[in-house]
């Protein structure tokens, strides 16, 4: 992957990101670790264009509408969800997913998973920049290196 991509009108990538709020702790760490992938790789993802959303099953919908804008090549979804001593995991993950993968599916535009579905706390605290790293970072690096692959494809009706 390249240290600076562009595939706009201009060489620049203009990033969505989509966080949600519940787990905040983790989530906030994942939002840093975003904005430093996008300072890295030189997109373009301000405060103005992160959505705060109220807990992971809320990022599909406004995924689907941040892709639906033209002005974003992609976005990226934050969240963490954290096993509890009830079924309401399974249905949040599956869901989460299944709904961030149609919004990518419809729109022709990548949609970075970075949703962290763990058993503990432990293991989301990590995986938001600790010792397993960063999945903020990496889903900015994800929707980039897609955009990257949909460039080369060059089909009509997908994004690059």
């Amino acid at each position: 992957m390249s240290e600076a991509c562009g595939l706009q009108a201009g060489g620049v990538i203009r990033l969505a990101i989509v966080v949600s709020r519940f787990n905040r702790a983790v989530t906030d760490s994942l939002l840093e670790g975003a904005m430093q992938a996008v300072a890295k790789y030189g997109v373009v993802a301000g405060d103005d264009d992160v959505y705060s959303v109220p807990g992971a099953f809320e990022l599909p919908l406004v995924a689907l509408a941040a892709a639906r804008c033209p002005e974003y090549d992609a976005v990226v979804c934050l969240g963490a969800v954290i096993r509890g001593e009830t079924p309401h995991f399974e249905y949040v993950c599956g869901q989460a997913a299944a709904g961030i993968r149609d919004a990518s599916l419809s729109t022709g535009k990548p949609i970075a998973f970075g949703v962290l579905t763990t058993d503990d706390l432990s293991q989301a605290l990590a995986r938001a920049g600790g010792a397993v790293g960063n999945k903020g970072y990496e889903a900015v690096v994800t929707a980039i290196e897609t955009l990257e692959v949909l460039a080369r494809l060059q089909v009509p009706g997908i994004s690059a």
